[in-house]
Order: C-alpha cells, then structure tokens, then sequence
C-alpha cells in the first residue's frame, strides 16, 4: 500500500509539472493527489506517526489526531497568506505601489534586477519570504508590463527572497522552527549565514545580468504615463507594510503563531481602507442590492482579487507532503541517508537539494529529530540554510515558488531550463562560503 501511495504522490507531482501540456489547472492534481493519498492511509488502515523531535523517535497516533494536526498548520500558513495578500491587494486598490515605482527611476533591466533582488533579499529578512514575494510580484506587474520579461525577474526574486530569508530567525519557516525549537539563537544565525545567504542571492543575479533576457531598457507603456498616485497612497503604502512589519513583533512578544498578528494588521489596515474610501464594511452580504453598495469598499474588492486556486494548491501539496510524513517515510528516508553517508556536510546538502522536490518543513522537522547537537551547533545553521535556499531550485520547492506560480502562471518547465540552473550554482556558492567560514574563521 505504501508503495501505491509513493505512486500517486509520483504521478500528482508530474501532472502538476506537466500542467500546460495536459492543459488540467495544476489545482485538480494536487488536490486529487491529497485526497486520494489519505483515503488509502484510512481504508488501509496503514499505521500513522507523529515525529517527537526531543526522543528522535516516530510515536504512533491516530489518523484523525495526524490529520487534524497536519491540517492545523496547513490551516496556519493559508491563514497568514490570505492575510499578507489582502492586505497587499488594499495597498493595491489605493495605488500605493505607486509611491514605489515613482522611486524606480531607472529602465535598465540590469538595474531593475538588482533593484528587486536587494529588495527581495532585505524585505524577505523583515517581513519572510512569502509575504516579500507577493510585495514584490505585485510591484513587479506595475514596472514591467512584458509578460515573458516580467517572468525572469519573478524567478530571480524567489531565489533571493529564499537567500534573504535564510538569515533571519523571522525569514522562513524552516528557520523559525529551528529558532523556536532553540536549535539557534538570532546573533549566531545572523553571524553564521548572513554572507553565505549574500553569496546565494549575489552570484545568479550577477550571472543573470549577463544574460541576453537582462540587455536594453523597459520600454514605457501608457499606463506609466497616464497613472497617478492616490492621494493616500503613500499612507496606506507605508501602513501596510508596517502592519506585516508588526507581524514578527506581535508573535514574539504574544508567542502566539503568526497568523493570529497578520488578521490583526489585516483588521487595522481594513479599518484605515474603510474611512479613507469612507464607504461601510460589508464583507458578508451576498444579495444583489447589499453588493451593488458594497462596490466601493476596498475590503471587499481586495478579497474578491485574492487567487483562490493559488490558496488550494498550497493545500493540497502541504497536505500530500504531510502523509508521507504520517508514514514515516520522510523521516526514515532521512535517518537512512544518515547512517549511509557518515559526512554530515553531504547529508545536509542533499536534504537541501531534496526539498526542492519535497517540502522543506517535514524534512527539517525530521533532520531535527536525526541530530542531537546543542544549540548554535554549526549544524543547525547548515540545516537553516540548505532548507531555506535549496527550494529555489524547483518553482514548487518552497512556498515563495508557489506563490509566485500562482501570481504569474509560471510553468514549472521554464523555471526548471531557465532558472533553477542559477538557484543551484547560489545553492552552492553559499555552501561552500558557510563551509569555510566555519573551518577557518569561526
């Protein structure tokens, strides 16, 4: 039965890679995928596993326990992503990008690039990298209007959001559980992969300044002509960014999950929309006249923009993941490469290879239960590094990829021949720095 599942996660994968040659929505796969996955692991009555990270020990469980748990932090990450969009899309419907772009004065492409990937690379640090994704995506689609311009500097702002997320305790979520389950301190994180994580995001940027995609200058378009900022917002530009800003600050002071201060901005954010639009708050209603009132509000517009099919992929691929993880198989598959290949440097680099493919959450929640080291051990920083860049390298290998996906429509394809090969020589610039910085310098 295993074996069937392994199958089916196998065939999702494809169909979601293959997407425009089979012209099926990447949506329907992973969905299907998911939920054929756990009807076999309930009818099969297949023994589950919950992963204890202090005993490094698969504990059984129940599958409505599992599930239901799986569920919660899938439940947790769309939360917050339908937060930071919402309130991207208000910052949207009052022109405040605008504010932004009126500071991009440069058309040089190699311009822009750097532009947006320092932005990616800070921003990510700040904010994490999903939410500097969608900023970042979104400001993009007002500077270049060249659907296939715009893809390359989509692609190299996922590899930089993942390299500037690594760095910072905030920036990924892989990070964050290492940094909660206090395998790292923030100083020695910092210290230890902020240079490899510049080397990451640096090198494939300066290598794509030299592609033919980066020559000549965004030519203007029409709209850059005739559009105009309005007038608040510069405001609501600066209170978004601000509210998903606060969203680290409330956790840490709360120590509630993230999602809980990103419906907070999202509500203060909302309340500033209603009255500078001064029109009323009415997400609820669906009758014709409430709706024909209701046009104006830039609540309710906002949410209306929101890409719902992005949101259920992310389901249905976190979800597939997470019963492979049930199994157990995530977590043998680590130990097992553990003990076949003693040098912990090649094991790491590999797990981080592997989470292009598979997400990174469960196989860092595995390797966390794989090695037994105290805090701040050189490891953990490896770990946060591989499993933060090594998504780069696949379009759905980690959830800035798939938001961007999402945005764009990007096909898994093109990333694979046009930029993975750029997010793999990052990958190991800045493996290879972290490595000399640990034998020689620290």
């Amino acid at each position: 039965m295993e074996a069937i599942i392994i199958s089916l996660f196998v065939l999702g994968y494809l169909a979601i890679t293959l997407e425009h040659n089979l012209k099926i929505d990447k949506l329907i796969p992973a969905l299907a995928m998911m939920a054929l996955m756990w009807a076999i692991i309930s009818l099969a009555h297949l023994p589950v596993f919950d992963v204890n990270t202090e005993l490094k020990q698969l504990e059984p469980t129940h599958i409505d326990e599992i599930l239901l748990h799986h569920l919660g932090k899938t439940a947790e990450i769309i939360i917050f992503l339908l937060g930071a969009m919402t309130i991207v899309e208000i910052i949207d419907y009052f022109n405040g990008f605008f504010t932004i772009k009126s500071f991009i004065k440069t058309r040089s492409k190699k311009g822009l690039l750097w532009i947006f990937g320092i932005l990616a690379f800070v921003l990510s640090a700040i904010i994490d990298n999903l939410t500097a994704t969608i900023v970042l995506i979104t400001i993009l689609q007002k500077v270049i209007h060249d659907r296939e311009t715009r893809l390359w500097f989509a692609g190299l702002i996922i590899i930089c959001a993942n390299a500037g997320g690594a760095w910072s305790p905030i920036g990924d979520v892989t990070t964050t559980m290492l940094w909660i389950g206090n395998k790292v301190t923030t100083l020695k994180l910092i210290s230890f992969l902020l240079l490899p994580s510049m080397v990451c995001f640096v090198l494939p940027v300066l290598i794509a300044t030299m592609l033919p995609a980066f020559k000549g200058k965004i030519p203007p378009s029409e709209e850059d002509l005739t559009a105009e900022s309005h007038k608040r917002g510069g405001i609501m530009l600066y209170l978004g960014l601000s509210a998903i800003v606060f969203v680290p600050v409330f956790k840490t002071l709360t120590h509630l999950p993230p999602y809980v201060g990103m419906m907070l901005s999202l509500a203060v954010v909302s309340i500033f929309a209603e009255i500078f639009s001064k029109s009323k708050i009415s997400i609820t209603s669906i009758d014709e006249e409430s709706d024909s009132h209701q046009t104006a509000s830039p609540v309710h517009k906002s949410l209306s923009k929101i890409e719902l099919p992005s949101i259920l992929f992310f389901l249905g691929i976190l979800l597939a993941v997470a019963a492979l993880e049930s199994l157990g198989m995530l977590f043998n598959f680590a130990e097992g490469l553990h003990q076949a290949i003693p040098n912990t440097d090649i094991v790491i680099g590999l797990l981080g290879i592997g989470s292009a493919v598979i997400d990174n959450v469960p196989l860092v929640a595995a390797s966390m239960g794989m090695f037994s080291m105290g805090t701040d051990d050189p490891v953990w920083h490896l770990i946060a590094y591989a499993a933060g860049t090594g998504g780069s390298m696949l379009i759905i290998g980690s959830a800035a990829g798939v938001v961007a996906m999402g945005m764009e429509r990007i096909d898994f394809f093109w990333y694979f021949k046009k930029i993975s090969w750029l997010a793999f020589i990052g990958f190991l610039g800045g493996f290879g720095v972290f490595i000399l910085i640990r034998n020689f310098v620290m």
